[in-house]
């Protein structure tokens, strides 16, 4: 093992996921709805604690361990999230009022996230996630740096591809996408952004004051 997989190794045997997250992976894993991993949901949640979130927007529910992770960090926050499969929606708010949280500050919503999404109020969240379908990612992305205030988040996971982002050879639509927002959003003057390598990968583009 080289010196890098074993602090790949390290990092990710280091992180303590709370119960009530490890139960919603468990059954996310049984009903094919793929989670993000504990260290892109540990780092999500240090993303809305520092930002100090009221207001967080999810495209892609699955079993609802991310949105189960933004709100550990940010236990005030109302969550919003969007899902077309009404069977992973109920599997969330099952895991939802198992970790006990108020009915208040989690808003389900049913649909296809591309008809959803216009009708969100520009600058109302403080931070998007967006882990839906990945041939959108590009366009969920702009609805998301639309939707998030100036120095709101939009944290895009899973955005290496399983590697194929890293493999010059992977020419598919989906690895072009990905590869495009990283390296043209990044560069962006109206966005700061950061990749982190950890697990599935995680983008972070947060969004500065109009000057």
């Amino acid at each position: 093992m080289s010196e890098l997989d074993a602090i790949a190794r390290f990092a990710r045997e280091s992180i303590i996921e709370p119960d009530h997250i490890a139960r919603a992976r468990a059954h996310a894993l049984e009903v094919g709805a793929a989670p993000i991993s504990p260290g892109v949901g540990s780092q999500a949640a240090v993303i809305a604690a520092t930002t100090a979130a009221t207001s967080i927007m999810e495209i892609g529910t699955g079993a609802g361990v991310s949105g189960l992770w933004l709100l550990h960090g940010a236990p005030n926050a109302v969550l919003t999230t969007i899902d077309k499969e009404p069977e992973h929606l109920g599997v969330a708010r099952q895991f939802f009022h198992e970790a006990r949280i108020p009915a208040a500050r989690a808003r389900f919503i049913t649909g296809r996230a591309l008809e959803v999404l216009p009708r969100m109020n520009e600058g109302s969240y403080d931070i998007v996630l967006v882990d839906a379908d990945p041939e959108n990612v590009i366009a969920y992305v702009e609805h998301g740096l639309r939707l998030v205030r100036a120095g709101g988040t939009v944290l895009i996971p899973r955005v290496l591809g399983g590697g194929r982002v890293a493999d010059p050879v992977q020419r598919d639509e989906v690895t072009r996408a990905y590869r495009s927002l990283i390296q043209e959003v990044q560069a962006s003057p109206a966005v700061v952004g950061a990749l982190s390598t950890v697990n599935e990968g995680l983008l972070q583009l947060t969004v500065l004051p109009e000057r």
